[in-house]
């Protein structure tokens, strides 16, 4: 416990009045490239589902990327009337329906809930990019008069998603966006665990969504050289781990989780799906959009969030790698998670969830975390797909999960999701009978 105070920055400060409260996780909601509820995502996960295909958004021709991982048989029109869907943007939709979901999953009342002490954290890294581009584009298309749409600026800013969750269902406690590119929605879990923790609030809902999956979105990642181009097979271009990988996969969906203070949740008689032991976060300090070649921030991350759960490396299960299918981004990951773990390591089960989902940039923590929780609930280790060719610079004596899930107890799990700018984020969940 003393540890959680020296993350804090509230060591010497502690006394006997202050008692941190329990957290654990009583309703999840996802809509993912590979399952648009909980029940689908879990059953793409299990049998190794790939969610990349040619892109149908838009005219691909002059990309140099042409596929991604897009929401299947989405339709705004299920969740949204006309009205309401042009107000929002995809990411928020996305937020909207996952969040939703969630909140169903959990079981709360909201007639009896104090709304006061509901909050809503949520994650994204960039928000409304389509709403952006189109706005721009038509403005450049036009006579120069500056005629925008009255909802432009309120559909793009990234914070409007915890926004409308709050609305529609009236929570009125804590409410904003934490951006972290990629590690946005693991930085929103990591402050709505805080949140609860200190005694704030009883109920969170945090999570993380993004919807990227646009003619800037692609163009400005296929001009950093950080996507895949193996448009000859999008199904397997997501490949982490593999010695032919060449970059990710870009994805765009949501996940959420309700996140609640333990004796609020057994009070209610709640179905728990796994308690929040802690956090850790880190800076690479770096560069900005690539890791340091040992890993140190990562090291650092891990090393931060088993302290602040109070754990020791070999109480770990799984771990849910960022994995991003990047030459430099793996081999640093594991190079790290050797380091932290040492002869622990190889009885870890080690995966990329994102050879499944491809890349889900601000939403990506949360779907793992997701993932992360339901392999514990179900002991089986969802796989690595698309492995083939072993790179001689990771080492061989780790169980990466590859091409099929793995049976096996899973107590404790941690998921790691790291962002440009060298943001690193971990989190780690536990059963509660654990």
């Amino acid at each position: 416990m003393d540890n959680f105070f020296y993350n804090l920055g509230l060591k010497g400060k502690k006394n006997s009045s202050m008692q941190l409260k329990r957290v654990v996780v009583t309703g999840m909601g996802a809509l993912t490239p590979i399952g648009n509820n909980l029940e689908a995502y879990w059953e793409g996960l299990r049998t190794g589902k790939s969610g990349s295909a040619p892109i149908t958004y838009f005219d691909t021709e002059k990309f140099k990327t042409k596929f991604a991982c897009e929401l299947k048989g989405y339709d705004p029109s299920d969740y949204f009337d006309r009205k309401e869907a042009r107000k929002l943007d995809k990411f928020a939709q996305y937020a909207l329906v996952s969040s939703d979901e969630a909140i169903a999953d959990s079981g709360i009342d909201l007639n009896v809930v104090d709304k006061f002490r509901v909050g809503v954290v949520w994650g994204a890294g960039i928000g409304g990019l389509e709403t952006f581009q189109n706005e721009v584009i038509n403005f450049a298309e036009g006579d120069g008069t500056p005629r925008f749409n009255p909802f432009f600026i309120p559909k793009m800013i990234a914070d409007i998603a915890p926004g409308n969750i709050s609305i529609k269902h009236g929570f009125m406690g804590p409410n904003y966006t934490t951006v972290s590119a990629c590690a946005s929605s693991a930085n929103a879990m990591i402050d709505a665990l805080n949140y609860i923790r200190l005694g704030h609030c009883d109920v969170i809902v945090t999570g993380g969504s993004e919807a990227a999956v646009t003619l800037a979105g692609m163009g400005g990642f296929n001009a950093m050289h950080a996507l895949s181009t193996r448009n000859e097979s999008p199904e397997t271009a997501s490949r982490p781990f593999d010695a032919t990988r060449d970059g990710f996969v870009l994805g765009e969906g949501g996940g959420a989780l309700i996140l609640e203070e333990y004796e609020h949740a057994k009070a209610r008689g709640a179905k728990i799906y796994a308690e929040v032991l802690g956090g850790g976060l880190s800076s690479d300090a770096y560069h900005m959009t690539a890791p340091h070649p040992e890993g140190i921030g990562v090291v650092k991350v891990m090393e931060n969030c088993l302290m602040n759960a109070g754990l020791k490396p070999e109480d770990v299960d799984t771990i849910n790698t960022h994995g991003t299918s990047t030459p430099l981004g793996d081999v640093a990951e594991l190079k790290a998670i050797s380091k932290v773990f040492g002869d622990h390591a190889k009885e870890i089960n080690i995966n990329s969830t994102k050879s499944m989902t491809g890349h889900l940039l601000g939403a990506a923590g949360a779907i793992e975390a997701i993932a992360s929780i339901l392999a514990m609930e179900n002991n089986l280790v969802p796989p690595t797909i698309n492995h083939s060719v072993v790179d001689d610079q990771i080492d061989p004596s780790l169980n990466l999960t590859l091409n099929k899930a793995q049976e096996r107890e899973v107590k404790v799990a941690m998921s790691n999701t790291f962002g440009f700018g060298g943001h690193n984020a971990c989190v780690l969940f536990k059963k509660l009978d654990a």
